[in-house]
């Protein structure tokens, strides 16, 4: 009798049945499933692809608003005028909390001046006809209180004028005031007064912060917000454009924006970031805090949890 071998044999691949496998058929047909799959459930729930807000886009929808907004730059009493750290150094601005004031601490690290950065310097980078620059001129050599009792005045003139229209402004002591803020709006309606708020001196033009604050100065961008239901009253930060679902984790961070002490607070922005920041750190110290770190087993509700757990011992 022959002993039996410790190894049993292979069998042969022709043993094993056989179909022929086309890799590319399969592969062709499970991309254009993919394919067809992410442009369906994107078309149903992406959001939509708004166009970008420019400048050429608000000085030819609200040409009014625009100019407004240009006499509050040239004037230094637009809200970036006055808002202080990062952009200037404005007396008493600034978010605090009690006596410690965040902002002054950061110190001003975008310097902007918005009648040089907003105003000027764009018209006298731009081919100006001759009265421009002569309106440049007599607003280089006004004193400061002359300059802004100009831009108060046209200011109050753009206010009482139908619709804010500059075309309809009666007449009065504006000085240079009106020639610079027409200049500006034909400038901004032709395109090029986004182009030069975002030359920065640098090979990659990405820095959008000045063209995103002369925006927000004005009541055209706000308007778009409300209608899209993302201003702060609306819980904006919580949305998307239209009726999309937006970040929803964030609520607890929009919410105390709603109640007072903080939505009637000049301070709300440091004072909710410093109650998160403690209710935060309360989450991450739960297991060192007496009393709160014993709910669980007071409440026995581990034994919901591990239910089958327990039916089992008994």
């Amino acid at each position: 009798m022959k002993p039996l071998s410790r190894r049993t044999a292979e069998p042969e691949s022709a043993a094993f049945p056989t179909r022929p496998y086309d890799l590319l058929k399969e592969f062709t047909i499970a991309l254009v499933v993919v394919a067809l799959l992410t442009a369906g459930l994107a078309a149903l729930f992406s959001s939509p692809d708004d166009k970008p807000v420019t400048l050429a886009a608000w000085s030819a929808a609200a040409p009014g608003d625009f100019t407004a907004t240009a006499v509050a730059e040239l004037g230094a009493t637009s809200m970036t005028a006055q808002y202080g750290p990062p952009y200037n150094d404005t007396p008493g601005a600034g978010q605090k909390i009690g006596p410690l004031g965040l902002q002054r601490a950061a110190g001003v690290r975008i310097p902007v001046d918005t009648a040089e950065d907003f105003v000027l310097r764009p018209l006298r980078q731009a081919p100006e006809p001759a009265e421009v620059t002569a309106a440049l001129a007599a607003w280089s050599a006004a004193s400061t209180d002359r300059q802004q009792t100009w831009t108060a005045a046209y200011a109050d003139a753009l206010g009482k004028a139908p619709n804010g229209d500059p075309t309809q402004v009666a007449p009065g002591d504006y000085g240079p005031v009106p020639a610079l803020a027409g200049r500006l709006l034909t400038l901004a309606q032709a395109g090029g007064l986004d182009g030069q708020l975002l030359a920065q001196g640098h090979f990659y033009q990405t820095d959008y912060t000045k063209p995103v604050l002369f925006l927000a100065d004005g009541t055209y961008l706000a308007g778009l917000a409300d209608g899209q239901h993302l201003s702060g009253d609306q819980w904006g930060m919580m949305n998307e454009t239209g009726n999309y679902p937006g970040q929803a984790w964030l609520w607890l961070y929009t919410f105390w924006y709603q109640i007072d002490p903080f939505k009637s607070s000049t301070n709300a922005d440091a004072l909710i970031w410093a109650l998160m920041a403690v209710l935060s750190l309360g989450l991450v110290l739960v297991p060192f805090i007496p009393g709160v770190r014993s709910v669980p087993r007071w409440t026995k509700v581990y034994r919901l949890i591990w239910r089958d757990h327990y039916r089992g011992q008994r």
